[in-house]
């Protein structure tokens, strides 16, 4: 594990705001106890959930041994596996071109880079990081796999497989077929793919539909019926997952990604909680280059300085208001930050004119592990649950161990689902999976 230099923490706010939350979780527990109720997760530990970007295993060379060797699968109750894609006829594909097909399931891995630490084989049925993942869950028993579909990129033609009850239907079928039943295309002349080549990785489908009812990529097809539609999509998927159950005495996972921000909550009926295992609020993405003040982007509570700011805790109780089951309702965390450049001025730099950072992973993001390396001041706010370097004229907000240690006592004292973090290739030694598994015993 590479050292990380001296961190100076300096506590914004006198305010003891994780005692208080503490204090709550306690109350709540003591109440529940006497009814002799004391449920979290549909009655088992709250979930440890992470994502796994596998374009990554690519473009910054994190393969799915490379998570091994970082300690999180130990760690974690599911991994997501992002992102699967929707055709533009509205079915599950795996996207055309030697290189998807050759990364996912293709490319034979030799025995220093394997999970197993032998090499593939030429000929067998299944390589690539889909291979991978399979000998993961060998050492990892318990280590169940979704398939997240979807996202900001992948999510254009969502509407289009949700518009009728026969596409929402070839829709699930198409996806149950490819990621559940794994049955592969066979491609470019190698010997991978076939009926069933990737059977019984994935166990779970994730809905990561970026988002119905608009305000996504601006590429997304989109239709005045993408809200219902959507409930009527989970539904059917419910319905088919079921079904599969039935065939194969197995069970599966639904799940759905939903956005945390405060204009999009009233897109989704409450129907869904019906269909879904659980769901993941994404906590963070508040704030970003659009803001032309230096701001937290994953904030529990409000900011002192700023008491009409979003936050997860607003993005979690909009959706308990809507009528979700709190145990159903897993609270996403970043494993980036997100930054501004230009910062003048005293303090603690939150709330400063700035133009966002140019210099970073993606733009003004910047990957948990390279924040941990930047030498500046860093301040704790605890009462807003938040964190942020100042480094030079920089500023960056994200989450680091403390703050997740915060979020945990949060999920437990409001009867939470869990924690997810996005994503694990940002977090390379397994630090931040480590603070959410802790956080949450």
């Amino acid at each position: 594990m590479k050292a990380t230099p001296p961190r100076s923490h300096r506590r914004r706010n006198a305010r003891p705001g994780r005692r208080r939350l503490l204090a709550l979780g306690a109350a709540l527990a003591a109440a529940l106890l006497i009814t002799g109720v004391f449920v979290i997760a549909n009655g088992n530990r709250p979930l440890r959930i992470g994502y796994f970007a596998d374009w990554n295993v690519a473009n910054r060379d994190f393969t799915v041994g490379n998570l091994a060797d970082s300690g999180a699968p130990a760690r974690l109750d599911r991994l997501m596996w992002a992102f699967g894609d929707i055709s533009e006829d509205g079915l599950c594909h795996v996207p055309g071109g030697h290189e998807q097909s050759w990364e996912l399931y293709q490319r034979r891995y030799s025995a220093r880079e394997s999970v197993s630490g032998e090499a593939d084989e030429y000929e067998q049925e299944l390589a690539g990081s889909l291979y991978q993942l399979r000998l993961l869950q060998g050492e990892y028993p318990d280590l169940r796999a979704s398939l997240s579909l979807g996202g900001w990129n992948w999510s254009r033609h969502f509407s289009t497989a949700a518009r009728t009850e026969e596409s929402r239907r070839a829709f699930v079928s198409s996806c149950v077929d490819l990621w559940l039943r794994g049955n592969l295309p066979v491609r470019g002349g190698e010997p991978q793919g076939g009926e069933g080549a990737a059977a019984g990785i994935f166990d779970g489908i994730d809905l990561d539909w970026e988002w119905p009812g608009g305000a996504g990529n601006p590429h997304n097809v989109e239709d005045p019926g993408d809200a219902a539609n959507f409930t009527l999509l989970v539904a059917e998927f419910r319905r088919q997952l079921d079904a599969l159950s039935e065939e194969t005495g197995r069970e599966y996972t639904l799940s759905a990604s939903l956005s945390g921000a405060p204009d999009q909550a009233g897109a989704y009926d409450p129907e869904i909680f019906d269909h879904l295992d659980f769901a993941t609020v994404q906590g963070y993405d508040f704030s970003g280059p659009w803001s032309e003040v230096t701001a937290y982007h994953s904030n529990l509570y409000p900011p002192a300085a700023d008491p009409d700011a979003n936050s997860a805790d607003a993005a979690v109780t909009r959706f308990v208001d809507l009528g979700a089951p709190p145990e159903k309702l897993v609270l996403g965390i970043p494993a980036f930050g997100r930054g501004w450049q230009g910062v003048e001025g005293s303090g603690d730099g939150l709330g400063l004119p700035a133009r966002p950072a140019d210099d970073a992973y993606d733009g003004p993001t910047m990957a948990f592990s390279e924040l941990e390396e930047l030498e500046g001041e860093r301040y704790l706010d605890e009462e807003a649950g938040a964190f942020a370097v100042r480094a030079g004229d920089q500023w960056w907000a994200y989450d680091d161990p403390a703050v997740i240690a915060i979020k945990g006592d949060y999920v437990l004292g409001r009867g939470l689902g869990g924690l997810m973090v996005w994503n694990l290739d940002m977090d390379p030694t397994g630090d931040l999976v480590r603070a959410m598994d802790e956080a949450l015993r």
